[in-house]
């Protein structure tokens, strides 16, 4: 059964910037109260630090929910060629400088590869995989992607410049049209309700203020073969697909969380991709008691 929740997104408490060693800049937004359970949010393709989610329900759990620009994406400073570590990277510095220590993760959409790596680097202490974009490019997938998605997974692997040179043309409206075409039902109630698309379009302008080579080099890495080690990843993992979701895993995050040692996956039956929206209390409920079992243990 689908449950919408009602005024799922609010605009951010508060807006930043942090400077890395390097001199470039990460944008951040922020919700909940500054004293709460620091959430890192590593966002999906199609949205930036401005678009969060739970709204209300951070408040009532005590979660200071960080949202965070990926590298050239909405504010965030452009670093061409970067890869996974690179980001893992990038989040430990954010970390240290705004006082997080090991905070725990969701990633969401194309934000999952990323938040995975974070995972596997020890940059978090859990992490929360929602409606992930899985590593399409296993051969265990070959034979149930769809005839154009694995057109794309063998051109990456044979000319990933070309294709990240292809998705560099992309727009705000392209990447609207394409949600919009690909989601069921289920997700269109979500996304087409007026002041959740307003909050999405909001964030797809954002995100590709700069143009779109940040989202071309995030495509590229998601959709190429990720060069972590998913058994070794040592933190406690949870993978939340919804049953009608068709779009980020051929199998709903089985392959995926088999790889994970110890995963737990969780599918909700009648949701699609917009899981983070309609469920966002039992995905953070659970994921806070990992970060409490997390400061149980750290402080025994």
């Amino acid at each position: 059964m689908l449950v919408i929740m009602t005024g799922c997104i609010d605009v951010p408490a508060r807006l930043g910037e942090s400077a890395l060693s390097d001199g470039r800049l990460l944008g951040w937004a922020e919700w909940g109260p500054l004293d709460g359970t620091p959430v890192l949010l590593c966002p999906g393709a199609a949205t930036s630090r401005w678009l969060g989610f739970g709204a209300g329900v951070v408040e009532a759990l005590g979660v200071r929910l960080i949202s965070v620009d990926r590298p050239g994406l909405g504010v965030s400073t452009a670093a061409p060629g970067r890869t996974f570590s690179d980001f893992a990277g990038d989040m430990r510095q954010l970390c240290v400088r705004r006082g997080l220590e090991r905070p725990v993760m969701v990633g969401n959409s194309q934000g999952a590869p990323f938040a995975l790596s974070c995972a596997a680097a020890g940059v978090v202490s859990a992490l929360a995989v929602v409606s992930g974009a899985d590593e399409v490019a296993r051969p265990e997938f070959a034979s149930v992607l769809n005839a154009d998605l694995r057109a794309l997974v063998e051109r990456t692997e044979c000319d990933p410049a070309g294709v990240e040179e292809f998705f560099a043309r992309f727009t705000a409206d392209a990447m609207w049209d394409m949600v919009m075409a690909g989601s069921p039902a289920c997700d269109l109630d979500v996304y087409q309700d007026p002041d959740f698309a307003a909050g999405y379009r909001r964030a797809l302008a954002e995100r590709f203020g700069q143009g779109a080579a940040g989202y071309a080099r995030d495509t590229v890495l998601a959709i190429g073969r990720w060069p972590f080690a998913l058994d070794e990843i040592a933190v406690p993992v949870d993978i939340w697909y919804g049953e009608q979701d068709t779009g980020h895993s051929p199998d709903n995050g089985a392959l995926l969380a088999a790889r994970v040692p110890g995963a737990r996956r969780h599918v909700v039956p009648g949701n699609g991709g917009a899981l983070l929206w309609t469920h966002p209390e039992p995905i953070l409920t659970c994921l806070l008691e990992k970060a409490v079992t997390g400061r149980q243990t750290r402080g025994s």
